[in-house]
């Protein structure tokens, strides 16, 4: 142990930098979401079909899921690579104004996707077996 601490092992260097390039990501995966949501409204208005708003509802599932992937991946890069190995570091940076504003986020989007999975995506009747 060195004067500030234990030092960083190979492994949360990798991880480290692994959040970093997912999190660089997130502003495009963020208009991805818009875009799908787009997508979804004006097939709703348009009146189209039951697949067709199965496929939209699909997709901004998936727009979703990666963003809120990318978003908890940036609190971590904003943590440190302390935070993986460090439970009181991380815990203390976990208390800061960019990684609270990060956590919001990345809670939003988990909402936005649990409640989008719950009401949002159309449901398509079977077909017949014989048919």
């Amino acid at each position: 142990m060195g004067l500030i601490g234990p030092k960083v092992d190979d492994d949360a260097r990798r991880r480290h930098s692994e959040d970093e390039q997912a999190a660089h990501r997130l502003p495009g995966l963020l208009e991805e979401v818009a875009a799908a949501e787009r997508a979804l409204i004006a097939a709703q208005e348009d009146g189209a079909s039951a697949a067709e708003l199965r496929r939209c509802g699909i997709e901004l599932d998936r727009a979703l899921t990666d963003a809120m992937r990318a978003a908890y991946a940036r609190e971590r890069a904003l943590i440190g690579p302390r935070g993986y190995t460090d439970r009181i570091h991380r815990r203390k940076r976990l208390a800061t104004r960019d990684v609270r504003h990060a956590t919001e986020l990345a809670e939003r989007l988990l909402t936005e996707r649990e409640a989008h999975r719950l009401h949002g995506i159309a449901q398509v009747p079977r077909s017949p077996v014989g048919a």
